[in-house]
This record gives C-alpha cells, structure tokens and sequence, in this order.
C-alpha cells in the first residue's frame, strides 16, 4: 500500500528541518568511516595496552583482520531488567570467537532504577542519568579499537543514552541486546487498586508490600507497558535490535540464542565484510518516524517524547513536538497494554506482539518500509518471528493475524483510529498528554487551579480534605533546569482517587510524568518551565484553566494573565544532598523540554 500521506509529509518536514544538520553528521560520519577502526594504525604500546588482559584472543587482535566487538553494558543487580546482562559478556565472547571475531568490554554505564527512586530525591537526577549514560559510552568506545559496538540496556534513560552514544559513533555499527520482561505476577490493575487503597488508608503499608513484591518479582523489566517496554519497542521499529527479540523472557534457551545471534551478526555487518550497516546510516529521518508510529500505535511511554527529539539530534535529525502529534492523528492504536489496558508485556507478546503490529502499519501504509536495518534492508524482516530449531536461531512467518483481540486488534480495526499522544499549545506554554488512557469524558478538564511547588504538598492537601471540587493541580518548578525534571508519578493513586470520587481533576507540571501513568488527564513536559520565568510562573491558586486534549489547546482563562509578573522561588534546596550538587552544571546548560531537555547534545 503507499504511504501514508501524512507520515508522508512528516517525514518531509523532518528531512527539510535537518537538511543542515543532517549533512553535517554525515559528513562527519563519513570522514571516521574512511579513517577506519584504529586498531591496526596504533602503536605497539597502544596495542599492549588493549590486548594485555585478552588471554588467547591477543593474537586475533594483533593481527587486526577480524572484526572486533566492543560491549557497552548497563548490567546491575539492582535493576532486575538489567540483572541478566551479568553473564552477557561472556556469551557475546564465545559467539563471536566461534565466528572468528573477537569481543571486549569496552565500558560499562550507570543504570539507575525509577521504580527505585520515584518520588525520592534521587529521581532528580534521573533524567540527567541519560547524558551521563551517553558519555559514558562515549568513553568506553573513545579507545577506537571496535569495528561495531553491542549495548546491554534496557530501562528508561539507558536506551535513549546509548543511542545518543551510537549515533555519535555512527561510523560502526550499532547492534541493541534486550533481556526481556519478567513473567507475569500479581496483575498491574490489582497492584494499582492496592496503591489508591493505601492511599486512603483502607489498607496498611504490609499489605502495599506485600502486592509491589508480587508484582515485581524476578529478573527482567517490569511488564506494563511504561518507558522500559516502550524503549523496546523503539528499537524494533528502529531497525536496532534483531527482529522478535524484544519480549522474549531472561534465561531461557531462545533468549541466550537471540544475545548469540545479535552478536553474530553485529560481527558481520562491520565495514571489514561486505554488508556494512553503520549506525549513522540505521538512525535516518524515516527511522525515528517509524520509531514514532510505534510509540502511537502501542500507546507508548511519554517518557519517549523527551527522548526521541535527543537521540535524533545525536543524528542530526530535528524533531518537534507537533510531529508526534499529526503522526498521532492518524495512527491506529492498536494494543492495550497496561495501563492502556489490563494485559501485560508478556500477553501482548503472545498475542502476536510486535511483528503482527508491524505488519499490519506496513500493509497499511502507515510505516516506511525502506529502512536499513540491523538485520537487513526493510522493515518487513520485522514481521517474522524468532523460533529456536536445533539449537539455532531461525525467523519465521508470525501467525499473521492477532491471537487475542482484546489485547491487540488490526489497524483496520483498532481500539482508536488515533495513537495516544497529544500535543498542547496555549498561553500556559507548549505541552503533551497522554490520552490512551482517559476516558473521553475527560480529555476536557476546566477546573480552578491549586498551585504546588512540591509534589509532597500535594499528598499533604489531599490528606488534609482539601480537594473537595473540581481541580487542577499545577506542579511547577519540576523542570530540567528547577530541579532535573523528576517523574511526579507517585502522585498518580491520590489523583487517581480524586478522579474516583468524581470530580473532575487534572495536572499540569513542568516535570514528566511516568511511562506508566494512565487514567488521570496530565498536562507534562510545559515548556518555557517556571525556572525559566514560563506561564506557568505566573499562575495562582483559583485560576480558571481549560485543558482541552481534543483541540490540544492549555490556557489560563483569566483577563489579566498574560500581563502578570512571573514569580521567583528560592531553589537553593534543589542544589544539594544525594549528589545534586555535581550536577549544577547540567541544570545551567540542559535545553529546553520541547527540544530533548539534553546537556550534550
């Protein structure tokens, strides 16, 4: 079928936008292709240096003519999507010595867990984990010994850092490795009425432990369908990961042969066999597009709208806000994965996942099909599905239709017949929400403002009765800039139960909000920030504010409001504790949300 007219013009209006810059990463890219790896031009020092730990692989890398992985790990135990990366390494090692090449670590980066720090002072500095993921990187990969790089990362900023990493080192090949989701525990929904409950005080904080431990409870990502899973999807649909590999559970047979097949084939697509597929030539214009139908079509993290417009930067790619907001309009969304829904990760996967979706936005013209990726020319390689026969990874034709239409339905016939992003404009600023989740009778909220600059004060207003209207909540002073941009997810069950009550509630915050974050209308990302002096500086408790998702507009609706002064608070708090005072520099020099909210890009 043609393309979408629509994806069509988006992709055009991207290509025209980074002409410039897009030249420019090329030719750049282009210039440390024809340098080449640096491995055989080193000195004989140079060259001990590197080899002195590497056993009976010196010779093959003194030798310089096999290729030469280099592994970028996020593995930590803490994280438990991360926790399977610990015995990576060595796989990746044994896969690419059977086929003549050789592997090294090249470095490993922090990966921080916001389950672990939501609603704590560490999740200051979550966002910012992101650049310093991608630096890392860059330093682990600055040793110009590797003919293609493999990353191990799978949550939130660890994703979007790499690929900021891959594409400044487009010039070799960049193959992703997931580890999958967990089996399925306690269900998602029964978790979240046991948080509204606790948040009430119906139940006791034994019995919230008791179903966080049943829903998070072995290795692998969580399995809603917040940023993790989402990052995931990305990197099929980007054409970053092998096909099919995305949903496959930690340590099981197909898993370990997917990591063995990746590695194998990152080896052969270096520029010293004959299909090279640099990373710079993966991450175009049509990729991020296609990344972006995905995001619509699942439902995915709004987490990702902050980070796509910094990883295609890293490539030289411009993106705006607005276009994940026509690419919205006309892109089916076709799962319903919690919170979109009550299925999980793993149901979705049953169901006919990823390559069934794929699919079905190819043969309806809603994604570009022409796209280089890891695993050869053309998404339609993203249709088939991974099977393990006699010890080898072979790909498949996927069922071909959907196994559960209650979780995944056609695009011809699907939940909505658009995704589930909005973009927002008004005279509070430029903004996103997230509506796959609200029910339509309220993608229209029209309420008086009470006015927080923490979201603590928030669950001290509700615990004290004071939210006995119709209300928006407005959480400012949480951008990059004020504080690093926290998620304010912990604030999800008390509005949660507010909605509940039946009144009609809605946020709106500088800050972001989690990849998990459903059911309640939230206005995020508001860019000019408050720190910055935006609208939202000048708000007051008792404004009359109109958030309407279905015009996509957000604007206070108060004669005097664009004449105000905008506020000023003292943030001096924000500067120090748990290690906020190394990062002022990143708060100085971040960018605006609208743009990536990135230091280093």
């Amino acid at each position: 079928m043609a393309l979408n007219s629509t994806v069509a013009k988006v992709t055009d209006q991207i290509i025209e936008r980074s002409r410039d810059s897009r030249s420019a990463y090329l030719d750049r890219m282009a210039r440390a292709t024809d340098a080449g790896t640096a491995r055989a031009h080193l000195t004989c020092g140079n060259q001990a240096h590197a080899y002195a730990a590497m056993g009976d692989d010196k010779s093959t890398l003194a030798d310089g003519r096999a290729p030469n992985l280099g592994i970028i790990t996020a593995y930590n135990d803490m994280l438990s999507a991360h926790q399977p990366f610990e015995t990576y390494p060595n796989l990746i090692k044994q896969a690419v010595r059977k086929a003549g090449g050789t592997a090294q670590v090249a470095g490993g980066v922090p990966a921080m867990c916001d389950g672990v720090t939501q609603g704590q002072t560490g999740m200051e500095l979550s966002l910012f984990s992101r650049d310093v993921i991608a630096l890392a990187a860059g330093v682990g990969l600055s040793h110009n010994t590797f003919d293609a790089a493999v990353f191990l990362g799978v949550c939130d900023k660890i994703v979007p850092g790499l690929v900021m990493a891959a594409a400044s080192f487009g010039h070799i090949p960049a193959v992703f490795l997931p580890a999958g989701p967990m089996v399925s525990g306690l269900p998602n929904d029964e978790k979240a009425k046991v948080r509204q409950q606790f948040a009430t005080g119906e139940v006791g904080r034994d019995k919230l432990m008791e179903a966080e431990m049943a829903s998070y409870h072995g290795p692998g990502t969580c399995t809603f369908y917040g940023t993790a899973n989402s990052n995931q999807m990305l990197m099929e649909f980007m054409g970053l990961h092998l096909p099919g590999a995305s949903f496959v559970n930690p340590n099981t047979p197909l898993r370990d042969a997917l990591t063995a097949a990746g590695a194998e084939r990152a080896l052969a697509i270096t520029a010293l066999g004959n299909d090279f597929r640099p990373a710079s030539q993966v991450l175009d214009e049509k990729a991020f597009v296609n990344g972006i139908v995905g995001l619509m079509a699942t439902g995915g993290s709004t987490n990702l709208v902050l980070h796509l417009p910094a990883m295609a930067r890293a490539a030289g790619v411009i993106i705006d806000i607005d276009d994940f907001a026509a690419l919205s309009e006309v892109t089916p969304l076709m799962a319903k994965v919690y919170p979109n829904g009550l299925a999980d990760v793993n149901h979705f996967h049953a169901a006919g996942g990823l390559g069934y979706m794929i699919g079905e936005l190819l043969d309806g013209g809603h994604l570009h099909p022409d796209t280089v990726t890891v695993a050869g020319d053309g998404l339609a390689l993203y249709t088939k599905e991974p099977k393990l026969i006699d010890g080898a990874v072979k790909w498949q034709d996927g069922a071909g239709k959907s196994l559960n239409e209650k979780i995944l339905r056609p695009a011809s016939d699907a939940f909505q017949k658009s995704g589930g992003l909005k973009s927002l404009n008004g005279n509070l600023g430029r903004g996103m929400i997230k509506v796959s989740a609200v029910a339509p009778e309220r993608h229209v909220i029209e309420a008086k403002a009470r006015v927080f600059h923490d979201q603590e004060d928030v669950k001290t207003a509700f615990k004290a009765g004071e939210f006995t209207e119709d209300t928006i909540v407005v959480v400012r002073f949480q951008g990059p800039k004020a504080n690093g941009m926290p998620e304010l997810h912990s604030l999800t069950p008390t509005l949660a139960v507010l909605q509940d009550r039946g009144l009609k509630v809605a946020l709106v915050t500088d800050g972001r909000m989690s990849g998990a974050s459903g059911k309640v209308p939230a206005a995020i990302h508001v860019c000019p920030e408050a720190a910055q002096g935006g609208p939202l500086a000048k708000v007051r408790d008792g404004d009359l504010i109109r958030l309407d998702a279905v015009e996509g507009t957000l604007a206070v609706l108060e004669a005097d409001f664009d004449t105000r002064e905008a506020i000023t608070v003292d943030l001096t708090a924000n500067r120090q504790g748990l290690g906020r005072e190394m990062f002022e520099s990143f708060r100085q020099n971040v960018g605006i949300a609208t743009e990536g909210a990135a230091v280093v890009i």
